[in-house]
């Protein structure tokens, strides 16, 4: 193994276990670290080591960031390219290491689109009924509640247990860097995850997977994306409406019906209010269509 492989494994390992980062993000991080290794190797003709990363100039960051340009990617991808580089050369340099200071392009952050109660509701009732078995369309009706009727992540989602059984009035959650958060568990969520239990034709051990897949494995996150992106083509919905889409939906209507965003941010399992805060924009836009469709004067 050469210096620079050995390098990234140990970013692999450090990410993963002592950052406890999610799968995806270790993947991107890592395969950030490949990619810079790659064109650094090809740039200066030389094989990488640790001393060469921790001596790395404000130049070869930017040349590596422009071939990246050449690439094709845009700004938000760009910003978080020069974050996972920042991120693997603070730990390739140690404590005599340093960074080398580039500002990254600018992002225009935006709005989250939610879809309406009614069209959660048709989505979820397409994708069950077109399922090719009677639990498989329980399961993704009851992942799809959670989603919207408990604002989990999808991952959060297919990452529950059968240890929440049985079910009660909130929901431990376990989401990003293994922080957990209680939600509380809306009587049509709780019913139809207890109805696909009691169709799953899997046993629902403690430490099992909660969502199976058609052979009882846990239940990827890709099925329900494929499942949500074939019902949105047959009913005609938008191509924002996504999974991750319906978690946007349960924190702008929330919102619009009075809810404060710190129990906004607790509910979502975000880690700043800022995460948050984009919300109240979503509601005044809605806010904003509305008045333009309704006022005579608008």
């Amino acid at each position: 193994m050469t210096a620079s492989s050995a390098l990234i494994e140990n970013w692999r390992r450090h990410l993963a276990l002592d950052r406890r980062r999610s799968v995806h993000t270790v993947r991107a991080y890592v395969a950030t670290a490949e990619r810079l290794v790659a064109f650094l190797e090809a740039h200066r003709g030389e094989a990488v080591t640790q001393a060469m990363l921790a001596r790395l100039e404000q130049a070869d960051v930017r040349a590596f960031l422009t071939a990246r340009r050449m690439d094709g990617i845009g700004n938000l991808s760009a910003a978080r390219e020069l974050s996972a580089v920042r991120g693997f050369l603070k730990f390739a340099g140690g404590e005599e290491g340093r960074v080398p200071a580039l500002k990254g392009p600018r992002v225009k952050r935006g709005l989250p689109r939610p879809i309406s109660p009614d069209e959660v509701v048709a989505l979820a009732d397409d994708i069950a009924e077109t399922a090719r078995d009677e639990w498989i369309g329980a399961r993704d009706w009851a992942v799809l509640m959670l989603l919207y009727g408990a604002g989990l992540r999808i991952g959060e989602a297919v990452g529950l247990s059968g240890d929440v059984l049985p079910l009660g009035d909130t929901l431990r959650v376990t989401g990003k860097r293994n922080k957990t958060r209680i939600v509380p568990l809306l009587p049509q969520v709780r019913q139809a995850i207890e109805h696909y239990v009691a169709l799953c034709p899997h046993a629902m051990e403690r430490q099992a997977p909660l969502f199976r897949g058609a052979r009882g494995g846990p239940l990827s996150p890709a099925l329900i994306r494929r499942a949500v992106q074939g019902a949105r083509g047959r009913l005609g919905l938008s191509e924002r409406t996504t999974p991750h889409a319906l978690r946007h939906s349960f924190a702008t209507h929330l919102l619009g019906r009075g809810a404060d965003l710190r129990s906004l941010q607790e509910l979502l399992g975000h880690a700043s209010l800022s995460s948050t805060q984009v919300y109240t924009q979503v509601d005044a836009a809605h806010l904003l269509d509305v008045y333009r469709n309704a006022h005579p004067r608008a």
